[in-house]
């Protein structure tokens, strides 16, 4: 299996078009204030505890859920390319660890194009997050992220 094919077996891809501008969206996905308000399932408020915004940054935020339990959003980092791109990697405990998120965004006039990858060490532990209901649980975030933008 060549290198892109391997990659691609580990990767869940969401895409949306944002009715925003790509400086709105950014500034959603980069500021703390902002991302409080989406990060997490409807119903659910995200409490931003660190949040780095530079190349070796770590983030961190909580999410308490229905059960009690708390959900941890972590991660660092890795790359930063204004209004193009942010990946780090990311744990999300106690569903999911060891992962990498890259956000891709790019201007479509007055929108935004964005894509999220979701790449996981192993082909098999990708299947169980889609098992899991990850597109579920992204795609209710997205969604609320597509609500803040049009009051913001």
């Amino acid at each position: 299996m060549n290198k892109s094919n391997e990659m691609d077996s580990k990767t869940i891809t969401i895409q949306r078009t944002f009715n925003a501008p790509i400086a709105l969206v950014w500034e959603a996905w980069t500021q703390s204030e902002h991302i409080a308000e989406w990060w997490s399932p409807k119903g659910i408020q995200t409490k931003v505890v660190e949040h780095d915004f530079k190349v070796g940054g770590k983030w961190k935020y909580l999410m308490p859920m229905p059960n009690g339990q708390e959900f941890t959003a972590e991660g660092e980092y890795a790359e930063i390319v204004e209004m193009e791109k942010i990946v780090s990697s990311a744990n999300f405990k106690p569903m999911t660890e060891g992962v990498e998120i890259q956000a891709l965004f790019q201007a479509n006039g007055d929108k935004t194009d964005f894509t999220f990858h979701v790449v996981h060490p192993t082909e098999e532990y990708k299947i169980q997050q889609e098992k899991m209901g990850i597109m579920n649980g992204w795609g209710s975030v997205f969604d609320r992220l597509a609500e803040l933008l049009k009051n913001m």
